[in-house]
């Protein structure tokens, strides 16, 4: 196989820490394919508090993550997964079109219960039911998404679960229900993949990142 030139890609920095990688779930999301895919790759670490002249002049919008292909800088981790996908097809990470959407309401769920002040607003049982539904779904097709393989949904929830967890234990004292078996099986089998252990920001970063928003 010919040596495949490192892919440039820009994420978060932890928040005043440079040099160690933040906590964006969407910027894992884009590493955990580079890494599945046994891609090279180089991070560009972005202090998004004091973005410097070249990333604005590369993400005008300011965000990640941004991944340089060709002679462009394409944002957005649906768009870069995508490309990557279509360019780099093996090993494949395509999600069965039907379980394509599986988990995809569980991240919305998630901040709405860790901003309300209210504890009888209904966000905590929404969350609930929208991981019972995962459940569900992990115990008729597990142990991934997709069945036996890890594919592009798994490489997105995960980023999102993990967040989850580490946020609402900290902040609410919150766990996912223990009866939620399939769900607490999933997430150790993903976060012990080695693709993530490389990628994820260390919990101290995840809490620093929530704080402003749990403070709002």
């Amino acid at each position: 196989m010919a040596a495949v030139e490192p892919l440039q890609v820009c994420v978060k920095e932890a928040a005043g820490v440079p040099g160690v990688p933040g906590d964006c779930p969407f910027c894992q999301r884009v590493l955990l394919s580079l890494e599945e895919k046994h891609l090279p790759y180089e991070a560009k670490l972005v202090n998004l508090s004091d973005k410097p002249q070249w990333f604005l002049e590369i993400s005008p919008e300011g965000k990640v993550p941004v991944l340089k292909w060709g002679d462009k800088w394409v944002p957005d981790s649906d768009v870069i997964t995508q490309l990557i996908e279509e360019k780099y097809p093996d090993p494949p990470l395509v999600t069965p079109p039907e379980y394509a959407s599986v988990g995809s309401k569980i991240f919305s769920s998630f901040i709405k219960f860790l901003k309300s002040k209210d504890p009888s607003d209904g966000s905590e049982q929404a969350l609930v039911d929208e991981l019972k539904v995962l459940d569900e779904h992990l115990k008729a097709h597990g142990p991934y998404i997709g069945g036996e393989n890890v594919t592009a949904a798994d490489l997105s929830l995960g980023p999102k679960l993990y967040h989850m967890e580490i946020a609402l234990g900290h902040f609410k004292s919150w766990t996912i229900p223990k009866d939620l078996v399939h769900v607490h099986n999933y997430m150790e089998l993903l976060f012990s993949r080695e693709s993530f252990v490389k990628t994820k920001a260390a919990k101290e970063y995840v809490i620093t990142g929530w704080a402003p928003k749990v403070n709002a």
